[in-house]
């Protein structure tokens, strides 16, 4: 996957420059026509409140008043220009709450936090750095019966907490013009929009400055580039649906439908000349391999039913496809010089960065339905050799308490013990090192809210699947051992032999990192990988269905204005 480039940060100079002005300002000895002129200047820059956005067709569903927001922005002190940026981002959503709706968190509000735990972790700016607010926010995103009310003052103080810090981000992230502020404000969709209306206006904006936000986030500017495609595709008809006559189609079958197949791949470039035949040849079957594996499927070059099924989604869902994802991408880090680990859940694959080299990627098995891997970051700093199982008190209850009913020896056959009870008189069970360990050899601690992380597994059979949704929610890896040797590399005395005889001791050992490396569990349906080539995967957790249903509706307002401030 390609990650967005490094924002570019603000210089000194312009900071002392923003500071001396402020000073001057400040200096006024009374009320003129200076301080008039600002005034009405200030004005200009706050977004007038957009009453056209009711429940109906509002983004989230939940709305608080302006005096609240009067009131945060009076308890708190807040600066006049800050202020005034708080106004205009809730003017814009006609105080419609950007990070909570009625259950739970948004998907806006994790991708922020991550943003802003990494921000406050790796930079050198300390202003964001607030307890109390991380606090909440870890309860927030814990809690899965979480449900937000405008009644609640802790909820709407988060809610105003994280907008501020929020344009604080911002405006110290990005170099004046590549984030207008009027896009700022819509870092968080206000309202459901036409997604061709949508697309169109993203394409077509222009700013007098030629600055934008593409321009300091490669992801983002790859899928926008594709968006234009398959914008012009969707407003052209899109492509014809295939109706299949039987379950699949192999090179050298002669089918009608074949025609049709044909004609669908041409239209989005895998087939890359016209052939009206019916015949599966040479051409069709490479056509199709390219298809496979820009969409995750082995690339056997047999049209399976899946893959017709693929064919078949309309182009207007896939306009929405990109959008929603280059929603997500708003939320992507800025790298750091050293390593990162980025975990993406639908693609069903670990990358390991160093800077903006890929070193590798490794295949890896996520949460299954019912225990959704989440989204989130933290940092690999610890390794754990033949370690043991500490089963989690959900898996004891729902699955080893049957099992041991059925049979009384099934923790001795399964190499488990008994180590304790626990609060609620649940019997504390551990699998211990060894070949039936669900761990496998060896475990990368991250310390996260979710207690998760990266494993080694017996099952090595998984990883040939194309999807790979099988675990409790930690993720497993294909190649443990080779993660264990890279993250060890500079480790003196961790050669691979040492580390190969660790996994395999049977004695439970724990090595920290020196140095602990970023991890990023993200959730992106569509993307441009190294090679150009878009990809498309499955919406395994209905993650995009879910945000589908609050950004996409009939309503199509006025044209964005074509230099926006």
């Amino acid at each position: 996957m390609a990650f967005a480039q490094l924002p570019v940060m603000k210089s000194i100079l312009s900071i002392l420059s923003v500071l001396f002005i402020a000073g001057i300002m400040a200096c006024g000895s009374g009320p003129g026509k200076e301080e008039n002129n600002e005034t009405e200047a200030a004005k200009k820059n706050v977004t007038k409140r957009d009453y056209s956005i009711t429940p109906a067709i509002a983004y989230n569903d939940l709305f608080v008043d302006s005096n609240v927001v009067e009131k945060y922005i009076a308890d708190n002190n807040v600066s006049d220009s800050l202020a005034r940026r708080i106004r205009s981002f809730y003017n814009a959503r006609n105080y419609q709450l950007a990070w909570f709706s009625t259950d739970g968190m948004t998907e806006q509000a994790r991708g922020f936090w991550n943003l802003h735990s990494y921000y406050t972790k790796y930079s050198d700016d300390s202003s964001l750095d607030d307890k109390a607010l991380r606090t909440k926010m870890e309860n927030y995103i814990t809690d899965e019966d979480f449900r937000p009310s405008v009644n609640d003052k802790s909820v709407l103080n988060t809610e105003l907490k994280l907008t501020q810090h929020f344009i604080q981000y911002v405006l110290a992230s990005y170099e004046k013009g590549y984030v207008k502020r009027k896009e700022m404000e819509r870092f968080v969709p206000s309202k459901k929009l036409d997604a061709l209306y949508l697309a169109d206006s993203l394409l077509n904006k222009k700013h007098k400055d030629d600055k934008y936000f593409e321009d300091v986030n490669e992801s983002y500017k790859l899928l926008k580039e594709q968006l234009e495609k398959y914008y012009a595709i969707a407003k052209n008809g899109g492509w014809p649906s295939i109706a299949p006559t039987k379950k699949s189609y192999k090179k050298g079958d002669d089918e009608a439908a074949i025609q049709t197949i044909k004609k669908r791949l041409e239209i989005t470039g895998e087939l890359t000349i016209k052939d009206t035949s019916t015949l599966f040849n040479d051409t069709l079957e490479a056509a199709v391999k390219v298809f496979q594996s820009r969409f995750g499927y082995k690339p056997d070059g047999v049209i399976s039913a899946a893959l017709i099924k693929e064919m078949n989604v309309p182009a207007v869902q896939r306009v929405q496809q990109l959008l929603m994802n280059m929603e997500r991408m708003r939320w992507m880090p800025s790298r750091p010089e050293g390593n990162m680990i980025l975990v993406n859940i639908p693609e069903f694959v670990l990358h390991v960065f160093d800077g903006k080299k890929k070193e590798f990627d490794m295949a890896v098995v996520v949460g299954k339905e019912g225990h959704n891997t989440m989204m989130f970051r933290g940092d690999l700093n610890q390794i754990v050799f033949s370690p043991y199982w500490n089963v989690p008190s959900s898996i004891v209850k729902k699955e080893i308490l049957p099992e041991i009913e059925k049979d009384p020896a099934y923790l001795e056959k399964q190499q488990m013990e008994v180590t304790g009870k626990d609060a609620e008189g649940l019997p504390e069970i551990r699998q211990k090192p060894g070949s039936k360990n669900s761990l496998g050899k060896v475990k990368f601690l991250f310390p996260n809210s979710f207690d998760i992380y990266f494993h080694d597994t017996p099952a090595k059979d998984l990883f040939k699947r194309d999807k790979r949704a099988y675990s409790h929610g930690c993720i497993r890896l294909s190649e443990p051992e080779k993660m264990a040797n890279y993250l060890l590399r500079n480790e003196s005395g961790w050669t691979p032999e040492k580390i190969n005889a660790a996994m395999n001791s049977g004695d439970q050992k724990f090595v920290k990192l020196k140095d602990p490396i970023p991890v990023f569990i993200t959730y992106y349906t569509a993307w441009v990988d190294e090679a150009g080539a878009l990809n498309f995967r499955e919406d395994i957790y209905s993650h995009d269905q879910h945000l589908a249903g609050k950004m996409f509706g009939n309503v199509k307002p006025e044209p964005l204005a074509k230099n926006e401030k």
